[in-house]
């Protein structure tokens, strides 16, 4: 044995000796290497968080409601959000898991960003450049949206942001500082707008990357954000062009024909005009929705899915039991960790953006600059793809109607079509999460009540408790935390 040892030696040392200058000039694993564009466009697919938002953000707005019973599930998840405090839970669905997973994915989007400007070559990798800059301006306004207060330009140049990170990590534990919220955004504004421009849409499943559409989608959100109504509607003009929304909207009509089963696997497929932009997530949010403790009765459903004295009957609803109803919307994928485990990890297909939000955010920058008309004439498109048999002399919305439901409200037209829009957005989103950002857009107060009816706590319009607490882990590594 020990003679063999050695003649292995003596034969690695002649080859080694030989040939070594050969050996070392050769990269042990090529495939490492981001030097083409189509790696560059594998290491893309992992700059989209894999964290859902869902159940925190649906949590803390106005939709659910105490449906205590004893047949329905009590997560911290869920519990916590709806109480505005802080969430412990680290793992999916907690803020915390988001929070990671948006960095993350723009840690994936900056190795991918500094690939493309150091490429030999790099007006070859533009494509991916594009959709780099706009996946990472994508994860930081959403982190920026959830961890920050809300954009107001008296004071987001004071308000604390969160770090915008643009280069790759090259060390452990590298230390960062909470910028402005005004910095932030202008630093999204700068990664959005270059990156909108360098897109060519060449993808083989479209719906899964950041095209024109999807992309002017998300610039249209961000610009409503932002106040600026004229850019929310340029953007939503290039994301349409040919103004064709109705027919690329969710097919209601057509879902509501489906088994639940069916509705499962269809509304949330790639193939499905409707989705601008799927992301695949870690997340339990499409088993338990409908099963918290803090979710939807049939009377709170019921008025939610009835907006502006309109039914929109083409969205069904399911019951869970006497008191939990929901609309399904959402596909679960479960891994199991082997052949024959009972464990593994559960993955969600969701909708990042779709058609329905753009419309809603043309609607909204019409109603800022008084364009009634225009507002009244989006908002009807979109009812005509909700309400069954729809007549447009009858369930036509218009000015008389929308004074008349919200006079006990507000005297200003402009503040009735505003409430009337958020109300059929609410509805068109509900279990999505995206209620939260108009109470936060528009400081909307929000009411929790017990069993019995009686109101125990209130979010106000400067409540502090609007700020998703910062996770411990950024915390301890030195970021500010929120003041909740």
């Amino acid at each position: 044995m020990k003679r063999l040892s050695i003649y292995f030696i003596l034969i690695a040392s002649s080859v080694f000796n030989s040939g070594c200058q050969k050996y070392l000039d050769q990269l042990p694993d090529q495939r490492t290497q981001l030097n083409t564009p189509s790696k560059v466009s594998e290491l893309l697919v992992t700059a989209y968080p894999r964290g859902s938002y869902f159940t925190f953000a649906e949590s803390m707005s106005d939709n659910p409601i105490d449906n205590q019973s004893a047949v329905l599930i009590e997560d911290n998840r869920n519990v916590n959000p709806y109480r505005w405090e802080n969430v412990e839970e680290v793992n999916q669905d907690s803020p915390t898991y988001y929070w990671n997973s948006c960095y993350t994915a723009i840690a994936a989007a900056n190795q991918a960003l500094e690939a493309c400007n150091n490429a030999p070559n790099p007006q070859d990798y533009r494509a991916q450049k594009g959709e780099a800059l706009v996946a990472r301006a994508y994860a930081h306004f959403m982190l920026v949206t959830f961890f920050s207060k809300v954009y107001d330009p008296a004071t987001a140049n004071t308000d604390p942001g969160i770090p915008y990170v643009t280069e790759p990590e090259t060390v452990v534990l590298k230390k960062y500082e909470r910028q402005t919220v005004e910095y932030v955004y202008a630093q999204i504004e700068r990664d959005l707008e270059e990156g909108i421009s360098l897109i060519n849409d060449n993808y083989a499943v479209p719906a899964y990357h950041f095209t024109s559409k999807a992309a002017h989608a998300f610039a249209s959100r961000f610009y409503l954000f932002k106040r600026d109504a004229a850019k929310v509607i340029e953007h939503t003009n290039q994301a349409f062009p040919a103004n064709n929304f109705a027919a690329n909207m969710r097919p209601w009509f057509t879902y509501r024909t489906l088994t639940a089963d069916g509705m499962r696997n269809t509304i949330t497929r790639a193939s499905e005009s409707a989705n601008l932009l799927l992301a695949e997530t870690v997340s339990l949010w499409s088993r338990n929705y409908r099963n918290y403790r803090y979710s939807l009765s049939q009377a709170q459903l019921g008025r939610i899915l009835a907006p502006v004295g309109t039914s929109l009957t083409a969205i069904p609803t399911y019951s869970v039991s006497s008191t939990s109803y929901y609309v399904i919307k959402f596909y679960e994928h479960f891994v199991r960790v082997n052949v024959n485990a009972t464990t593994g990890t559960a993955y969600n297909m969701v909708p990042l953006f779709i058609t329905e939000e753009v419309l809603f955010n043309r609607a909204e920058a019409y109603i800022m600059q008084g364009k009634y008309q225009e507002a009244l004439a989006d908002m009807n498109t979109y009812l005509s793809t909700r309400v069954v048999n729809y007549n447009p002399n009858t369930n036509s919305l218009t000015e008389l109607k929308i004074k008349t439901y919200y006079q006990t409200q507000t005297e200003d037209i402009q503040k009735a079509f505003t409430l009337a829009l958020l109300d059929l957005k609410r509805a068109e989103f509900i279990h999505e999460g995206m209620r939260w950002f108009d109470i936060l857009r528009h400081k909307i107060p929000v009411v929790r009540r017990n069993t019995s009816g009686v109101q125990i706590d209130e979010l106000g319009p400067e409540d502090p408790r609007r700020l998703v607490q910062i996770p411990e882990s950024a915390i301890q590594a030195g970021i500010e935390l929120n003041p909740r």
